[in-house]
């Protein structure tokens, strides 16, 4: 291996894991919302659950997980009904929130946990049982990065990780630049009334395969 080889690697890694994360989702907009209250002991284990899991995940895919999930379709139909549920759920709450606020709506009273363990929570629950992560990491860039040169692998791999690592802390920390923007009570509702719609569509979309 030499240097033009593992940097190209790494950089492929690096832009596909980007183009698959970067999109209005689930544990996105759940990360958002905490970045946006701009508490800084909340937002850095929520980062870090998301980015640990992401390199679980694809380290996953890189080791071959990716053939046994495609083997136990059964699997994913599980966890698919089970996260449908929670993002119908979690959506149900955003709307509530939108339509009928609690308290008033600033940016330090926001409704994402002031509390470590339930962000931590949100987080650990929007990565494991969205079926869509398991299909990003695991199968899609698990796929790729097999189709690499065996001595390239894990370099795809960690330009990978390394994607997901900088977007959850540039999407956590980065949030906090919209805080004069969310200082307006209804810029709140509009977020609570886009993550409902998100979260329902997604919901939705997992239980009948729209």
């Amino acid at each position: 291996m030499t240097f033009a080889t593992v940097v190209p690697a790494a950089l492929f890694g690096f832009g596909t894991s980007l183009a698959l994360i970067v999109a209005i989702g689930a544990q996105n907009a759940f990360v958002l919302r905490v970045g946006l209250q701009a508490v800084t002991r909340v937002v850095v284990p929520v980062v870090v659950v998301c980015a640990v899991s992401d390199a679980v995940l694809i380290s996953a895919g890189v080791a071959g997980v990716g053939a046994l999930v495609e083997a136990a379709p059964q699997a994913v139909v599980v966890v698919q009904i089970v996260g449908a549920g929670f993002l119908l759920v979690y959506g149900a709450f955003a709307a509530k929130r939108a339509i009928r606020p609690v308290g008033a709506l600033t940016v330090e009273a926001g409704a994402p946990p002031a509390r470590v363990v339930p962000a931590v929570l949100g987080a650990l629950a929007f990565t494991w049982l969205n079926p869509h992560t398991y299909l990003d990491t695991i199968v899609f860039l698990g796929s790729v990065a097999n189709h690499q040169p065996p001595e390239l692998r894990w370099w795809f791999a960690g330009g990978a990780v390394t994607g997901s690592l900088v977007w959850f802390s540039a999407l956590g920390f980065g949030a906090r630049l919209l805080r004069p923007l969310f200082a307006k009570p209804v810029a709140w509702r509009v977020l609570d009334a886009v993550i409902a719609v998100v979260m329902v569509a997604l919901g939705l979309r997992l239980l009948f395969g729209l």
